[in-house]
């Protein structure tokens, strides 16, 4: 009878859970291109939050420009997001797949700074290697001409 009782719930809980809380709109944004929207939204919002003045200078407003580059309004990105936000575990895979791309790209990053500074560093060193030679050229062209 437990049994029963307990499938019986279960079944229940499983149904509940499955209703849509919010309905699909006609106008959904591919998930593959919300994840592209959300991507540049990310990266627009870092930019300006370190840049802000010449955001303001410049005129540029990150959601109007995401809505031309998209071709999409307003009205269809909320309608999209609230219904991708619905659905928890598509909503966690779109975030999670915005993250790995500004990871990959935050690596990318990384290792050109890096490169950069290696060689910026081995410049320096083969400046200062060159200047010692000099120098020690200098000393031993002065030894050599001095009397003794």
């Amino acid at each position: 009878m437990k049994y029963i009782v307990t499938l019986f719930l279960g079944t229940i809980l499983l149904v509940s859970c499955a209703e849509k809380v919010v309905e699909e709109p006609e106008n959904l944004i591919p998930k593959e291109k919300m994840t592209e929207i959300l991507h540049d939204l990310a990266i627009l919002n870092a930019a300006k939050s370190g840049a802000s003045r010449k955001f303001k200078d410049s005129g540029v407003d990150v959601m109007e420009f995401l809505y031309k580059k998209y071709d999409i309004d307003s009205t269809q990105f909320s309608e999209s997001d609230l219904y991708y936000a619905s659905i928890p575990l598509e909503y966690q895979s779109i975030y999670e797949n915005v993250e790995k791309r500004l990871g990959r790209k935050k690596d990318t990053l990384e290792a050109i700074g890096k490169r950069r500074n290696d060689s910026v560093r081995q410049a320096n060193k083969k400046r200062t290697d060159s200047l010692k030679e000099i120098k020690i050229k200098k000393l031993e062209k002065k030894e050599a001409t001095s009397p003794q």
